[in-house]
């Protein structure tokens, strides 16, 4: 430790990434503090994942157990199905207590101090802390920031929390409207329109893009228009604005198309879910103390190593991880970065394969994805000269997801066609989350489809459904 620093590492966030940081800074020996102004955990914890993920379990129970077509398949029959969204609602928060308080203590027993207050780079090596006690001056070694995002809303939408209002209110179930209508089709707006349709909610879905679902894969995005959106009580509206979205009883949502500039529709909804995408939670952070500056998104820049750049060169012993800055806005690739910055902090280079970076939509069934899409890796091919080959395998081959009557979905990966290396893999369908991570792990080694046929998979198990995607590709050579 060295003697003319109060700490060797100071984080500014302590959502997952700057907790995941924390962590491993005391595992490399370094007298650490994070300093947070809201709630531990940050938005995965309190406003994101975890809650949503606990609506999600209960939501899809419900849906399960009102499903009387699929049960009856299984011999199984279920009286009427109630539930309390109160019970639900607590379920989530009981949850969320939980996982802040677990996170917590993880830190205080390994000794990182942990600041209440408002951070704010102060100069090299100086952090100011704006705490209800007043502001103290804190020096570092280095600096991490990992602030985080925020929902963001467009203009002409007025959000009052109650009628209208982001994912960061949803999350708390506190009514049950009749009608719901969700702006965006992204997983945040899918995963809550599978929950307000399992607790018996209609949807209306807005997705300003002309095709839903527009950051998945096109065959996936189709797939899952078929399979969790058709079959449902959900209407869609693509390649249309939600100009204004005026709150109250009822929600007067505006319609405008795009190219024309005139209001097409206007519907009257009981609340409004704007999901509309996330923008960072970089403002009033003191950069310019040191010189730096965010991009014109709010972004803060940073280079391969994490370290944040002024005019395109490294600012020392200043670093910046997760959602502010852009890379990739996932809660688990702002935990790598942050493992990434503290190991270039101590001298070791480490960088962050984001293309082997899987993410999920927790829908029912689930939607995963690791690496590029089909347009995108044509893109990189024609960039690099390789042509592109695709195979799909169906779950309804599968005789595990046969068993559980399940047999909605399909596996699609997307390889170099010369050297067989796997560019991406997406996968719709039962346990697709955990599914996943076996192509993640082979992106990761840049594996080919060559050799990944030739592993040997349980059976019967879901996992068959990439084993036979691969074993496909190598037939199609």
């Amino acid at each position: 430790m060295s003697q003319e620093f109060d700490y060797d590492l100071v984080i500014i966030g302590a959502g997952v990434g700057g907790h995941g940081a924390a962590l491993h800074a005391v595992s490399c020996g370094l007298k650490t503090a994070i300093i947070e102004a809201a709630e531990m955990g940050g938005t995965c914890v309190n406003r994101g994942c975890i809650p949503s993920k606990a609506l999600l379990a209960a939501s899809g129970r419900v849906r399960e157990l009102r499903n009387a077509h699929h049960l009856k398949s299984l011999g199984i029959q279920v009286g009427s199905v109630e539930f309390d969204r109160q019970a639900i609602a607590d379920h989530s928060g009981n949850l969320v207590n939980k996982i802040r308080g677990d996170l917590t203590n993880s830190l205080k027993r390994l000794g990182v101090d942990i600041i209440q207050g408002w951070g704010r780079v102060a100069g090299q090596q100086k952090v100011s802390v704006a705490t209800d006690s007043g502001e103290k001056t804190i020096t570092a070694k280095d600096i991490l920031l990992s602030t985080g995002s925020i929902p963001f809303v467009p203009p002409g939408i007025e959000i009052d929390g109650k009628t209208v209002f982001t994912s960061d209110d949803a999350v708390k179930l506190d009514w049950l409207p009749d009608w719901v209508a969700i702006i965006g089709s992204g997983y945040i707006g899918l995963e809550f329109a599978d929950v307000y349709t399992a607790l018996g909610s209609e949807i209306t879905m807005i997705e300003a893009l002309d095709q839903l679902m527009p950051t998945f894969d096109p065959d996936i995005a189709k797939l899952a228009t078929r399979i969790l959106i058709t079959p449902r009580d959900i209407e869609t509206h693509v390649g249309v604005f939600a100009t204004k979205v005026i709150p109250g009883s009822p929600v007067v949502i505006e319609l405008t198309n795009p190219k024309t500039k005139e209001v097409v529709d206007v519907l009257e909804v009981d609340a409004c879910l704007v999901a509309t995408g996330r923008i960072p939670a970089t403002k009033d952070l003191g950069l310019e103390a040191v010189g730096a500056q965010t991009d014109r998104r709010g972004f803060i820049p940073v280079n391969e190593t994490m370290a944040v750049l002024s005019g395109g060169e490294p600012i020392p012993h200043l670093w910046a991880i997760g959602d502010a800055t852009g890379q990739m806005m996932l809660a688990h690739a702002a935990s790598a970065q942050g493992i990434a910055a503290v190991e270039n902090m101590c001298g070791r280079h480490r960088t962050v394969d984001y293309r082997s970076i899987p993410a999920a939509a927790f829908t029912h069934p689930e939607i995963s994805y690791v690496g590029l899409t089909e347009p995108a890796a044509k893109e990189l091919g024609e960039k690099e000269g390789f042509e592109v080959a695709t195979v799909r395998s169906y779950f309804k081959g599968n005789s595990k997801a046969i068993a559980e009557g399940e047999a909605d979905g399909m596996a699609k990966v997307i390889y170099r066609k010369d050297t067989g290396e796997v560019l991406g893999v997406h996968i719709l369908g039962l346990h697709a989350s955990d599914l996943i991570h076996e192509a993640s792990n082979a992106i990761a080694q840049r594996q080919s489809v060559n050799t990944l046929a030739y592993l040997v998979h349980a059976h019967p198990t879901l996992s068959e459904v990439l084993d036979e995607a691969y074993k496909r590709a190598v037939l199609s050579h």
